[in-house]
């Protein structure tokens, strides 16, 4: 039931969106154009990446990498009841990772693949992004019993004995005894998804989660929760000092998706975001650009037009030739279809399919 209510909502919500987008008359169509024609030759590459076995995939991670790939997909409002070989391809894709060889008994994604809590987050999330937007009934249940056991496997770990520090965080595996924010941002979206679609997850996990994040600030917060120093962002693990761009653009869209817009933190770090624009060569510069352009989009105004712009400069002259996006530096070992994957659910941040990112 919970599922069919929401695929209702979802294809009104749809239908507002697919308006919304195409009868608005945009301040400069000519560069919407070239950004719509760059997603769709990065949807291609994704489906002609695409195994017999259902997977989306150019490595390792298979688990994971498909549930990226399905992402991006449906941020563009693809699904699995679409005719044709859009609908086709995430059909296969979702039957991939829902199959219960995926996971172990406790609903644990990240162990078949090798992704860790990494990939788990991200296929929970997925799932419960997608609740509802199976192609049938039997794909429907599936999407359910994965998500459901998904955020079991969120919960208990955040569970575990921690120092003070790192309490209400997440790490590579389920019985970490430490947490780092990259990993916390994946679990923390999935469990704030998961809530807003209906599923059991506690306010207190929510609220713990929050408090890890306010304790990755880079300056120590006063009582008022305002940062100390002039210039804050968010660092891998609690006192970390170096304010960093992947893990700055993190936070703040961990913070934006729990409802803390107007934090001191999130209000700081944005304005450091601001100063430090994406660009080419950044550490993890694909992972960053993605929290980047979703969480700029969240402050909407002038901030959402210009990160917008900034996003498609950077990205669209690095497109290969296939449509897909090939990473490097500290990305170098991840695959083509992560680095596409992300590049797409950067540019696509004016579609809003995906509820996790509607503010």
């Amino acid at each position: 039931m919970r599922a069919r209510l929401r695929a209702l909502c979802r294809g009104a919500t749809g239908v507002i969106l697919a308006a919304v987008c195409g009868g608005t008359a945009w301040a400069d169509e000519a560069s919407w154009a070239a950004t719509r024609q760059a997603i769709d030759r990065g949807i291609a590459y994704l489906q002609a990446s695409q195994k017999d076995s259902g997977a989306i995939t150019a490595g390792q991670y298979d688990t994971a990498m498909t549930s990226l790939a399905i992402m991006a997909m449906a941020s563009v409002g693809v699904t699995a009841s679409d005719p044709g070989p859009d609908g086709e391809c995430m059909r296969r894709a979702i039957d991939f990772v829902v199959d219960e060889q995926r996971r172990t008994p406790e609903g644990y994604f990240g162990q078949h693949d090798g992704s860790r809590m990494y990939g788990h987050g991200i296929t929970t999330l997925m799932l419960s992004e997608l609740a509802g937007m199976g192609a049938d009934a039997r794909q429907d249940d599936a999407i359910e019993r994965g998500c459901e056991g998904g955020i079991a496997v969120i919960l208990e770990a955040q569970q575990v004995r921690k120092p003070q520090t790192h309490r209400g965080g997440w790490r590579y595996t389920p019985d970490a005894g430490d947490s780092d924010l990259s990993v916390s941002v994946w679990q923390l979206m999935a469990l704030r998804s998961a809530k807003t679609d209906g599923f059991d997850v506690p306010d207190a996990a929510i609220a713990e989660a929050v408090s890890y994040l306010r304790r990755s600030c880079t300056s120590p917060l006063d009582e008022q929760g305002q940062p100390i120093r002039p210039e804050s962002g968010f660092a891998y693990t609690p006192g970390g000092g170096d304010i960093q761009y992947a893990m700055t653009a993190a936070g703040v869209l961990a913070m934006q998706v729990c409802g803390q817009f107007d934090a001191p933190p999130v209000q700081q770090a944005v304005a450091w975001l601001k100063a430090h624009p994406p660009a080419w060569g950044t550490r993890y510069f694909f992972y960053g650009t993605y929290y980047y352009a979703q969480a700029m989009h969240q402050q909407g105004g002038d901030t959402a037009a210009v990160a917008e712009q900034q996003v498609r400069e950077v990205l669209l002259p690095r497109q290969e030739a296939d449509g897909g996006w090939k990473p490097e530096g500290e990305e170098s070992g991840a695959s083509r279809v992560y680095a596409t994957s992300l590049a797409i659910l950067s540019l696509s941040v004016r579609y809003h399919y995906l509820p996790i990112y509607q503010r």
